[in-house]
């Protein structure tokens, strides 16, 4: 790898000592700058990244590159239908042109590309390829650092390889990772560490699995995936993003406070934690409502994703009422006669969430993803009630 400046060895030594002693102690954007606001972007979307409003935002997580061999590559084949390119990146970075505090990582797996993470992390041999892996990834794409989105330790996620060593092979992996990313800082004369950061799971098998106090020594922040609680595996109806349990706990699959709660309690600091709020809803057709009860009913179809942009013409219009589910602090549109099931997020509960996330002393705030609501009406509502006192 040629650097683009040589320092003696013990330069570079002092200099990565001093990034790695400033990394556990490095005060997190939210204690410094305000409120983290973390979009991820989908690669695969048809979007022109070049029109993104970054105003409010301070990081940027593009989805996704892919792991071939062990490796950290883009990956420029299809998700849902739609190539990557490296040429995003270079439209993200030239929205610091506008915003020069703005960082841009790029995401790693997701649910469709998580499939070569338990033997990457494997061995010590497997592990020091990744990471070198990761600092290249960073270097030639000129990132500020890398998010991985493993997706999920020691469980098979869309049917991949795990074993029950990645719990701890996580925590060797992002060590290996972190002294890969600030040897690369070092040898660049950069004083600012290189970031890395994660997507977890919201639920207790994804706490179980990971070894999140430890994870902190190596992590800036995390993004909680507070979100699909109810989903595309799921043919009754219930809410996917719901603040709190809601008057029937028992068919509830998760809610944000309990999630945001394990990471607290498995040891996680809480001001490193961002929370996951959706730009999307999922829907179910075909719903089979008992009376005026909706909710936990089932449904023809399961429930599938479906942008905000794309339904938010309906919202108390075209045959759908909006209704707020007092319990669990969250809205979902009803059509009585398409028999149609929309649980989504809008002002009211987004307000909520982010109060919480003040009173917890939580780092900010992180979205799926941009274009699904790429006319700005719920990144408003975030950033407003993210800096309102």
């Amino acid at each position: 790898m040629k650097l683009i400046r040589i320092f003696s060895l013990m330069a570079v030594l002092s200099v990565a000592a001093l990034i790695s002693g400033c990394h556990s102690g490095t005060k997190p954007v939210s204690e410094e700058k305000g409120y983290m606001l973390v979009a991820y972007v989908a690669g695969y979307r048809d979007f022109d990244f070049t029109t993104i409003d970054v105003s409010a935002i301070t990081h940027i997580n593009y989805a996704f590159a892919n792991i071939h061999d062990g490796r950290v590559v883009f990956d420029t084949t299809k998700i849902d239908g739609k190539n990557l390119t490296p040429l995003d990146i270079e439209k993200l970075n030239s929205l610091k042109s506008k915003k020069p505090g703005l960082k841009v990582l790029v995401s790693v797996g997701g649910w469709t590309w998580s499939g070569g993470f338990s033997d990457a992390a494997l061995t010590e041999e497997s592990r020091a390829i990744f990471a070198r892996s990761c600092a290249d990834f960073i270097r030639q794409y000129r990132l500020d650092g890398i998010d991985l989105d493993w997706e999920y330790p020691n469980q098979s996620g869309a049917g991949n390889t795990y074993r029950p060593e990645d719990v701890r092979n996580f925590t060797l992996m992002l060590k290996s990772v972190r002294e890969a990313i600030d040897e690369l800082a070092a040898s660049e004369g950069r004083t600012e560490p290189y970031l890395l950061t994660i997507a977890t799971g919201a639920d207790e098998k994804y706490v179980n699995n990971t070894e999140l106090a430890e994870l902190d020594k190596y992590l800036d922040f995390l993004n909680i995936m507070t979100y699909d609680f109810y989903n595309g595996w799921h043919s009754v109806t219930g809410h996917h993003s719901n603040y709190l349990p809601s008057a029937q706990p028992e068919l509830d699959m998760n809610n944000v406070v309990d999630a945001v709660d394990m990471h607290l309690a498995a040891g996680f600091p809480a001001n490193k934690i961002n929370l996951g709020i959706p730009f999307y809803g999922r829907i179910w057709k075909g719903v089979q409502a008992e009376g005026d009860q909706v909710l936990f009913r089932p449904a023809e179809t399961v429930g599938m994703g479906i942008d905000y942009i794309d339904f938010q013409q309906n919202i108390n219009a075209n045959g759908y009422t909006r209704y707020w589910d007092e319990t669990a602090k969250a809205p979902f549109l009803w059509n009585p006669e398409e028999k149609v099931f929309i649980s989504y997020e809008d002002e009211e509960s987004i307000e909520l969430k982010i109060n919480y996330l003040k009173d917890k002393g939580l780092a900010g705030v992180m979205f799926w993803e941009y274009s699904a609501d790429y006319q700005g009406r719920l990144l408003n509502t975030v950033a407003r009630a993210i800096s309102a006192e």
